[in-house]
């Protein structure tokens, strides 16, 4: 058998970093037997159709996982990110959510995550040097 080719991908495409996630979900759901993951977005954008915020994730298994949430700068401190966050919280517990995830680093918005009743439950330290990456959750609602 032939030795594999190894190659490191600086900027991997769309389609190659899904297939992976969908191969780590399979297993995933062949070792749980949960097959209700999903993948969502919500978006604020303006009168030119720019995304100018947004929030994406993923629910399985009762839980949210928070992956990005972001503000145009101008538009921060106005409630959008506010709203981004709740939206997916309650998407996520009319799809059968019990818990929220999500990561974050000291000198992003940890004390945001902190007012919407998040918990950090591991640190990181000195990730990146001089700072610290936070790993948050949340207890969700039942219906």
């Amino acid at each position: 058998m032939p030795e594999e080719q190894l190659s490191v991908i600086a900027e991997p495409s769309g389609e190659d970093v899904s297939f992976l996630a969908e191969r780590i979900y399979e297993y995933n759901v062949a070792q749980t037997g949960l097959r209700d993951g999903r993948l969502f977005g919500i978006f604020v954008r303006d009168e030119e159709g720019t995304i100018v915020a947004g929030l994406d994730g993923w629910t399985w298994g009762g839980c949210l996982y928070v992956d990005h949430l972001w503000v145009h700068e101008s538009l921060r401190g106005q409630g959008h990110g506010s709203r981004l966050l709740e939206t997916a919280e309650r998407d996520a517990v009319a799809h059968g959510c019990r818990h929220a995830l999500l990561s974050t680093h000291s000198f992003q918005v940890p004390g945001f995550y902190r007012r919407h009743g998040y918990e950090v439950c591991a640190v990181v330290d000195d990730y990146p040097p001089g700072h610290q990456q936070y790993y948050m959750r949340k207890p969700l609602p039942a219906l």
